[in-house]
């Protein structure tokens, strides 16, 4: 098994288990993240997604043997009945919060995936490389989307040009990390930061990050609108009674994501 799974509590661990290879991404374990991440979507009882990697490194890319032939054809990932694309090319994305912890090599799909992500956990001695080029092709997995939005122009392309490395340090002070830590550690802080996240309500918490990514997209005077509306939707919610009762008896709230 190349893709491990785990129910904790309202957390689903995703581990991406195939450190004699690496963690090098073949087809049938990016079909066995998408069918997980179909399954986090779905499961009203799931709040939170959490990915991680077994061995010193987090990936070292993707398996090309395994990849040329897909990446040739000129077609998009191939998502199927069940199936959620974890990198958000192709089809609907996931509209609950997934936490990455990273370590080691983080290559090519691994920075890909950790730009798919909402909050991040990065090792001391992670190094991020988008080696496309260096390969005789480039990335398509949403690095040349998103990597200029997040740290600017002329700071991606020193990357993606170039397959150079970004070390942990730099990528913290880019903001695409938001917690360094001790190698070995990463995946105790990505769950106590997923904990945190699944505290909160989670109608709320999908609420949120459906308003940011349509801002983020299509900008404000396009979120404003909906932003309302989907507040009304979240006040009917159970959970938003709960808030409310919660607030007046000076308890903490217990969610049930209804």
């Amino acid at each position: 098994m190349t893709i491990e799974l785990e129910r904790r509590d309202h957390l689903l661990l995703m581990g991406v288990r195939r450190p004699q290879k690496m963690n090098a991404l073949s087809r049938e374990m990016y079909r066995s993240l998408a069918r997980a991440f179909h399954q986090l979507e779905h499961d009203p009882d799931l709040w939170v997604g959490v990915i991680w990697a077994e061995g010193p490194h987090f990936t070292s890319g993707v398996d090309l043997n395994d990849w040329a032939a897909a990446f040739a054809s000129g077609t998009p990932f191939p998502v199927g009945d069940g199936e959620i694309d974890p990198f958000s090319i192709t089809g609907p994305r996931l509209s609950k919060p997934l936490v990455i912890a990273v370590q080691g090599r983080c290559y090519t799909w691994g920075w890909e995936l950790l730009l798919n992500t909402d909050l991040r956990v990065a090792a001391r001695d992670t190094r991020f490389a988008m080696l496309e080029v260096r390969r005789g092709f480039y990335a398509c997995g949403g690095a040349t989307l998103r990597l200029p939005r997040e740290i600017g122009w002329a700071n991606a392309q020193r990357y993606l040009l170039t397959g150079d490395e970004l070390g942990a340090e730099e990528a913290y002070r880019f903001g695409l990390v938001q917690e360094l830590c001790e190698p070995g550690t990463q995946l105790d802080a990505a769950l106590a930061l997923a904990q945190r996240v699944a505290k909160a309500a989670p109608l709320g918490v999908q609420g949120s990050l459906r308003s940011s990514r349509l801002c983020m997209l299509e900008g404000e005077a396009a979120a404003v609108g909906p932003m309302f509306a989907g507040m009304a939707d979240v006040m009917r919610s159970e959970d938003a009674a709960e808030g409310v009762r919660s607030f007046v008896e000076r308890r903490e709230a217990a969610f049930k994501g209804r």
